[in-house]
């Protein structure tokens, strides 16, 4: 079993339940430690609910800030913050994530779903302030993070394809295209990124749902705001680096497509299994993600 527990900080702040988002927010200002980077769990199931919360407080999150329904609420995790709000709910991620994002400006935030698992370049050995803060110097307010599906091997064993102890990934497959705006003119360092599950079973997946990038960690301001396909109305945000060098970037390994194609009725029965010549066994640490270009570590040695 994967131990997500790894370098977490003994003597986390008590259990915290919030009736409904408003709630939270309106005591956000005074229950929510003065420094980030804070995490944002959203919470569509009930699978692999404490492992993500615990690799959140294993990678140096000040606050871990759960999202979801009352009965997928875990009340013994450690999580400062549950807070009882519908995630399948009409534009419910950017409500929640903008919501966090105007009660806290200058915050680093990360966002996620349950059984989704942020790495980054050495993060077994340096946690996620010191990340920020070195992005920061850089005058960099974003970290480009890339979505690695997840999948098991074995679907007769793992029926909804879920299983950290024995998770696979592809290798290889990946590409990405020019983004342009409405009316045809190419955006600066901006490109839309494509591949694992997405790609390879494109059928069962829309259009707008193929992107696996998502600037998933950034420092929240007054003004800012997320849409549903996980761009920003400021677009520097949108970028992947800065106009003078490369920069760090991050990868959120999940079972989320994995899960969804197991469970939708259009694609459970025509999917026999994941597995093909590019899959490669998950080994859960950060140098196997950089040494198949997945993710960079830019000028952070």
């Amino acid at each position: 079993m994967i131990d997500f527990s790894r370098n977490k900080e003994a003597g986390h702040t008590p259990v915290m339940q919030h009736a409904s988002l408003s709630a939270f927010i309106s005591k956000a200002p005074t229950v929510l430690k003065p420094k980030g980077p804070f995490a944002i769990v959203l919470l569509e199931d009930a699978v692999e609910v404490d492992s993500t919360i615990d690799h959140c407080h294993s990678l140096g999150f000040s606050e871990v800030l759960v999202f979801g329904n009352r009965d997928l609420l875990p009340e013994d995790r450690g999580a400062a913050h549950l807070v009882a709000q519908d995630m399948h709910a009409s534009n419910a991620m950017p409500e929640v994530v903008n919501a966090v994002i105007e009660a806290c400006p200058g915050q680093w935030l990360h966002y996620c779903y349950n059984s989704e698992y942020l790495y980054f370049p050495f993060c077994e050995t340096r946690n996620v302030k010191e990340l920020v803060t070195f992005n920061t110097e850089e005058r960099r307010d974003t970290i480009m993070t890339y979505v690695i599906d997840l999948y098991s091997k074995d679907l007769g064993k793992y029926s909804n394809a879920v299983s950290v102890d024995e998770a696979y990934f592809d290798k290889a497959g990946y590409y990405a295209l020019q983004r342009f705006t409405q009316d045809g003119h190419a955006l600066e360092r901006q490109l839309d990124f494509f591949g694992g599950l997405r790609w390879r079973y494109e059928e069962h997946v829309p259009w707008l749902k193929r992107r696996i990038d998502r600037v998933s960690l950034f420092r929240a301001y007054k003004g800012l705001t997320l849409s549903g396909n996980h761009t920003f109305n400021d677009e520097e945000y949108n970028t992947y680096s800065c106009p003078w060098h490369h920069n760090i970037s991050a990868t959120v390994c999940s079972f989320r497509t994995a899960k969804a194609l197991m469970s939708n009725p259009g694609s459970m029965y025509a999917i026999p299994h994941f597995w093909w010549k590019g899959s490669e066994r998950f080994e859960w640490n950060s140098n196997q993600l950089m040494q198949l270009g997945l993710m960079e570590p830019g000028q952070w040695f």
